[in-house]
């Protein structure tokens, strides 16, 4: 059953990939936006996960604010997906045309140290596109990832993620592979905005919240040197996107102990930022505060505090 399942996943975002070779750029965002609310009336698991986690973020808001949000946000991720399909058939010049950088200096400065650069972000704007876009104008950015459970859709995302010459780094044995991209010079993307357990584990603020965060970023950087860029990809009119490189975070002046948390902390300071200004393009359907928020467990519950059916 789960390789009929998978099978059935693929043929569906193939046959949507090859429907869009027809479509002009320009539907692309309203195909999308109707994918993503047609996730939001049916998955009423996610669609409530992602009413929680705003409420609990922005407290100050009310329920018809963090509705309206969410809604947003899965018009969002049906344009990710549209977005990327599309954007990853086209030619490199084609790509070029429809990026435009801010902040471009500040990676190349980073570059021109010598020790690497470690590239973070989120699961936030269109980063998928970000990582093929650097790919294509500054050079190869080597992809910290989690292989998909179907191998099928894998396939195909690590077709696309590689069409500019980025390699794609696994978790097993990723330490070594990492250490070998930073010491010739190469840039690193890591995502830093999921919950994650064991040893690599450290624990930060979020929106006022503790969460568990990978230390990887931090632990690299204090030890090989590389210099530490946030980049964010957001979307513009007519199927276009701009790439911000942010000024590079620095390290602690002292390396205690807790230098990886205090630098860990920093890191997801500059992603909080672009989130609360931003919130509608941020994976809200995550259980970021798994840990640390009793009101997580209850989150399957399908009434509202109303006491009435959530039907939002």
């Amino acid at each position: 059953m789960i390789a009929l399942r998978h099978r059935l996943e693929y043929f569906a975002v193939a046959g949507l990939a090859a429907f869009l070779w027809a479509l002009p750029m320009k539907f692309g965002s309203t195909l999308g936006a109707m994918i993503g609310m047609t996730f939001y009336v049916f998955d009423g698991r996610h669609r409530r996960l992602a009413i929680t986690n705003l409420a609990s973020a922005f407290p100050s808001r009310s329920r018809r604010e963090c509705c309206a949000i969410a809604r947003s946000v899965f018009r969002h991720f049906g344009r990710l997906l549209i977005g990327l399909l599309q954007f990853s058939s086209l030619s490199p010049a084609d790509m070029r045309a429809r990026v435009e950088f801010e902040g471009l200096e500040r990676v190349q400065q980073a570059y021109a140290s010598g020790r690497g650069v470690l590239i973070f972000t989120g699961h936030f704007g269109y980063w998928e596109i970000l990582a093929i876009a650097h790919g294509l104008e500054i050079g190869p950015l080597s992809l910290l990832a989690r292989p998909l459970d179907n191998p099928w859709l894998e396939a195909m995302l690590k077709r696309i993620r590689t069409c500019t010459g980025n390699p794609i780094i696994y978790r097993r044995g990723a330490v070594r592979r990492v250490i070998r991209a930073l010491s010739a010079n190469q840039a690193v993307g890591i995502p830093i905005d999921q919950h994650i357990h064991g040893a690599d584990a450290v624990q930060v603020d979020f929106f006022k919240r503790p969460v568990a965060t990978t230390s990887t970023v931090a632990a690299l950087a204090l030890r090989t040197g590389a210099v530490v860029i946030p980049v964010f990809a957001l979307g513009l009119p007519g199927g276009r996107y701009r790439l911000i490189y942010e000024h590079a975070v620095s390290p602690p002046v002292d390396e205690g102990p807790e230098a990886v948390k205090e630098f860990t902390q920093r890191c997801t300071d500059v992603l909080e930022k672009y989130v609360r200004q931003y919130p509608e393009v941020w994976l809200w359907m995550h259980r970021r505060w798994r840990d640390t928020m009793p009101e997580m467990r209850d989150y399957r519950n399908t009434r509202g505090a109303n006491g009435r059916r959530d039907t939002v």
